[in-house]
């Protein structure tokens, strides 16, 4: 069973440049990805897991879209795992976001040429979140809360036996109660470990249906 990680930077971590003292140089990364990978490794060492991770930092889902071919359908996964949406607003500081219907769009347009080229493919679809109190979360963290609520229905449009939801921004939002949210993320967006492995936990959770 192949997994494919898609996403930004949060997916991403490091993955590229990170690695040696036992781990693959270039792999996966020590972020959520690598903790999935870890764990199901560690438990499932004889299930023949393959995990792939082309997370790619800075990507907004026009990103994914430009090189879901390559980076997804060629690789014929029988699980995707996707997290994305940040950047569409993020880079709007900078006038190059994606607005939210044009981006819900193509999202739903992504998932459906996946599950017409992959038939038995299974998707994981993580919501992308913000640290409210933080000042990337008060300068876009609503909208970012509209491409969740997007990706959530995308999820039930696709019904359980085909795509689960992982909600990233609720889970977030009870850590914080937990910890301050310097805690979990570094900036408002980019995990610390301890949020990593919360959102690798929640993962886990979530895609056990389709794990075997």
């Amino acid at each position: 069973m192949k997994i494919l990680f898609q996403g930004d930077s949060v997916t991403d971590c490091g993955r590229g440049n990170s690695g040696g003292c036992g781990y693959e140089q270039g792999q996966m990364g020590p972020g959520y990805p690598g903790l999935i990978k870890s764990r199901l490794s560690c438990d499932r060492p004889d299930a023949g897991f393959e995990f792939v991770n082309l997370g790619i930092s800075g990507n907004r889902i026009v990103d994914l879209y430009a090189r879901w071919r390559a980076d997804c359908l060629n690789h014929e996964p029988d699980i995707v795992s996707i997290l994305v949406g940040v950047n569409d607003s993020w880079h709007e500081q900078h006038r190059n976001g994606v607005e939210v219907p044009r981006a819900i769009r193509i999202y739903n347009e992504l998932l459906d040429w996946t599950i017409e080229k992959l038939p038995a493919v299974k998707l994981v679809l993580l919501e992308p979140f913000t640290a409210g109190e933080s000042d990337n979360g008060k300068l876009f963290g609503a909208e970012v809360r509209e491409r969740g609520a997007a990706v959530k229905a995308a999820a039930e449009r696709l019904g359980p036996d085909r795509a689960v939801f992982v909600p990233l921004q609720s889970i977030l939002d009870d850590l914080r109660s937990r910890a301050p949210w310097q805690h979990w993320t570094a900036d408002g967006v980019h995990p610390t470990p301890a949020f990593h492995q919360a959102i690798a936990d929640a993962w886990l959770r979530a895609a056990a249906p389709f794990l075997g």
